[in-house]
């Protein structure tokens, strides 16, 4: 069977697949709520002959499998939609419901392709019989950045060889850049409480406590290095002001782009919280919410992506499609739009500016820069070789979260890009499987990267 044979499975599961990711963007459901959206992928993918595999204390993550032996391939896919972007397919702001949920990010579109290309390469498995296991990993919650870390820290992809994934964008590439690891915690500060008025004397305040670091990390923000970041907010400042507050919270992010330098900047912000705690005569402890890792982008990996992307070529968006995408950007600026493709490292005017969509493929030139967020791909990314391919499915001007790229990701545009990452996971994983060679210099390059160590849970840090 050859690869032509392999898209002609994909463009034959369309209708479903288009189907499937529109229920998905229309349950959309937030970060570990995602009942209906994981359980039709499931169905889907259990009629297609995988066996599924449920996560422990994950009720919305699972693993659909196929095949034996190794080597063992995974393709990350997502469903979850984020609050307060609901919006109907239109270029006018029409909430579906007014403060609801929306898939601002096109998470409908990702689990969807993912599960389309296991299930075209199980056909062609299945007929060859080709050695190896093909798995579709259902990740939760990737917008509170804790499905793939939480699943990592229970072993879930601890035998893997190789890990790809993909994601709407604003363009069409490869993606080559890193992210920033990240650590979220909240520290708790526990005072005496009193009249604040009568008896202040008495009194310890947590909420002074909490101010006061908040202080001392704003200080501390000058003398790290420039590319970390600390931001917080506080989640429980007392309940009234006539009482001194006993309880106090605050909530922080810490991130920079090594793992190793979160840790190093967690130690100072720990001795901030414990100044602020002996300032005040409060007690403090702390609890990691999440954490993930810098990714690390497997340049081999990336290039058996891009030779495929450039196979299939970027998305066929159809006339209707344009003309939605054009409606959008007439409404955008040149300067918005430079602004918001400047974040993905797409500066050049000439390139995006006056353009409904970005129609042609990027080329890989990327590989020293490093995204100001995180993903929690990233974790998998210590664990085997990853690489991350990026469709567009927003016009250029369009930013990620927003009621836009809802309207985007539910419409002809998100389906276009769908049916184009689906075929290039496949032909990608063809490749893989057809060829040794490419997964023996996939893991050299991940052991040098890595330095052999072995993975530890961003929950053990």
């Amino acid at each position: 069977m050859q690869k032509e044979e392999l898209y002609k499975i994909v463009d034959e599961s369309g209708d479903i697949l288009k189907k499937i990711e529109h229920e998905i963007w229309n349950y959309a459901e937030v970060a570990n709520t995602e009942y209906k959206s994981a359980a039709i992928l499931k169905e889907y993918l259990e009629k297609q002959g995988f066996e599924i595999k449920e996560v422990p204390e994950m009720p919305t993550a699972f693993v659909a499998e196929y095949g034996q032996g190794h080597p063992i391939i995974g393709i990350l896919g997502e469903y979850d939609a984020l609050p307060g972007l609901s919006q109907k397919v239109s270029t006018q702001k029409e909430p579906v419901e007014e403060g609801g949920n929306g898939h601002g990010c096109g998470h409908n579109l990702i689990g969807t392709g993912c599960a389309g290309a296991v299930s075209a390469v199980k056909a062609w498995m299945e007929k060859e019989k080709i050695q190896g296991t093909i798995r579709c990993y259902g990740c939760p919650a990737e917008e509170q950045l804790t499905g793939k870390g939480k699943m990592a820290a229970k072993g879930v992809f601890s035998d893997l060889d190789i890990a790809l994934s993909w994601h709407p964008w604003n363009s069409t590439e490869v993606l080559q850049y890193s992210s920033l690891a990240v650590i979220s915690l909240k520290f708790k500060f526990k005072g005496i409480p009193a009249h604040a008025a009568m008896a202040p004397q008495a009194g310890r305040s947590a909420l002074d406590a909490v101010e006061l670091m908040n202080v001392g990390c704003n200080y501390l923000r000058e003398h790290i290095i420039d590319t970390a970041r600390i931001h917080y907010v506080i989640t429980n400042g007392g309940r009234v002001p006539n009482v001194v507050p006993e309880d106090a919270e605050v909530w922080y992010n810490v991130r920079a782009p090594k793992m190793e330098q979160v840790k190093e900047i967690l130690q100072r912000v720990y001795a901030v919280a414990e100044g602020a705690a002996l300032m005040t005569g409060t007690k403090v402890t702390h609890e990691v919410i999440s954490g993930c890792y810098d990714m690390i982008i497997n340049r081999k990996l990336s290039e058996i992506l891009n030779n495929n992307l450039h196979q299939i070529g970027a998305p066929k968006y159809k006339d209707e499609d344009w003309e939605f995408a054009e409606e959008f950007q007439n409404r955008v600026s040149d300067k918005d739009t430079l602004e918001t493709m400047a974040s993905f490292f797409v500066t050049d005017p000439e390139i995006v500016c006056g353009k409904a969509m970005l129609s042609d493929i990027l080329e890989m030139n990327n590989w020293d820069k490093v995204m100001p967020g995180s993903f929690d791909h990233g974790d998998v990314s210590y664990i085997a070789p990853f690489a991350y391919l990026a469709v567009a499915s927003f016009f250029p001007g369009c930013g990620g979260h927003t009621w836009q790229s809802t309207a985007c990701a539910g419409s002809g545009l998100g389906e276009d890009a769908l049916m184009c990452a689906t075929k290039v996971l496949v032909g990608s994983i063809y490749d893989i499987l057809q060829n040794p060679e490419i997964l023996k210099s996939a893991k050299e390059e991940f052991q040098k990267k890595t330095g052999g160590k072995p993975y530890v849970s961003s929950y053990e840090l």
